[in-house]
């Protein structure tokens, strides 16, 4: 049995307790006045006459008892108004709370609502493409209803990744830990017109593993199919640095169309001499993807910069040391042409 039925079935017996308490304590009241009403009138009444001393004893008892129930329903009646304003109080304030919530609900998905619109509004005023927006946004929405709590997971840190290298590319500056490879042919993707790359010792291991042979044919394509102009200078400091597999490394590169040199610093003229050597790329002289090495001389961090001065510096350092450096295989130049007199 439950304590709720259990309190119930004890408060059933305390009512009628305190209801017959009340009918007696009314009875001997009424027993009281009735009594002395009767006494007072047999002391006060020197004529013993019976039938009027009943009559107003009778009558003010009961009086006496209609006064209590009178009394009584006073009281419940004030009880009674008091519960009801004490309930419609609550249920004034449960409404107020109520349209309360429902407003703030209500305003909080129109909110969502207008945000979302604004949102897909400015991705469809943008210059940038809107479909693979659209189509984000819906696959992350299916893999929250079909995917595991690890997929979920997996997925809200991907997303915060991607926003947080838009909000970085909004920026003007993007960075990761150690070398993106992933960044690096994506770009080369997307070149249109030049690529201009130099390459020191820090990535000399990386031209030997796999994304190299991945990123070297992503620029043939962009070479065959775009027309994109590609140039890498490989950096050393001294002239014993030109070994013979540097040598079989630019000639590998000009295989898949890239336009190589070496560089000797130590060779160069003297305004090329001051120029600082290190790992960049230039794509389409908007955006430069650079390196940063460790104490180890590996590559520790990569940095995509797009302010105007800074890739204008890049620019600038490339045009100086590959006008220094002699191509490998000079064009003849042109004979003059001879005519008949």
């Amino acid at each position: 049995m439950s304590g709720a039925s259990t309190g119930d079935a004890g408060a059933v017996p305390q009512r009628e307790e305190q209801r017959i308490s009340k009918l007696l304590r009314k009875t001997l009241l009424t027993v009281v006045v009735a009594a002395g009403t009767y006494v007072l009138t047999n002391v006060l009444d020197q004529d013993k006459n019976q039938v009027w001393q009943l009559t107003v004893s009778v009558v003010l008892g009961g009086a006496a008892l209609i006064i209590q129930y009178l009394v009584e329903f006073e009281q419940r009646l004030e009880a009674m108004e008091a519960s009801q304003k004490k309930r419609i109080r609550e249920m004034r304030d449960s409404l107020a709370s109520h349209h309360e919530q429902m407003r703030r609900a209500v305003d909080e998905s129109f909110s969502k609502i207008n945000d979302a619109t604004e949102l897909f509004s400015q991705v469809d005023r943008s210059v940038l493409r809107s479909d693979g927006v659209t189509r984000l946004a819906r696959k992350y929405t299916q893999v929250g209803e079909h995917g595991s709590e690890l997929v979920k997971t997996f997925a809200q840190e991907e997303i915060g990744r991607l926003a947080s290298l838009m909000e970085s590319l909004s920026n003007g500056s993007a960075d990761c830990p150690g070398e993106n490879h992933d960044w690096l042919i994506d770009l080369t993707t997307c070149a249109k017109e030049t690529v201009y790359a130099t390459s020191t010792s820090v990535d000399r291991d990386f031209w030997f593993s796999e994304p190299a042979n991945r990123y070297l044919k992503a620029q043939e394509r962009a070479i065959k199919q775009r027309g994109v102009v590609v140039r890498r200078l490989f950096l050393v400091s001294r002239p014993e640095d030109r070994t013979p597999s540097l040598e079989q490394l630019c000639e590998r590169h000009r295989e898949f169309g890239i336009d190589a040199r070496i560089a000797v610093r130590a060779l160069l003229p003297p305004p090329a001499q001051v120029t600082p050597l290190n790992d960049f790329i230039v794509f389409d002289g908007e955006l430069s993807y650079e390196t940063e090495p460790d104490v180890e001389v590996m590559p520790a961090k990569t940095t995509l910069k797009m302010t105007r001065e800074h890739v204008a510096e890049r620019i600038n350092r490339f045009t100086v040391l590959w006008e220094a450096t002699e191509p490998a295989d000079p064009e003849p130049e042109p004979q003059p042409t001879v005519t008949s007199g």
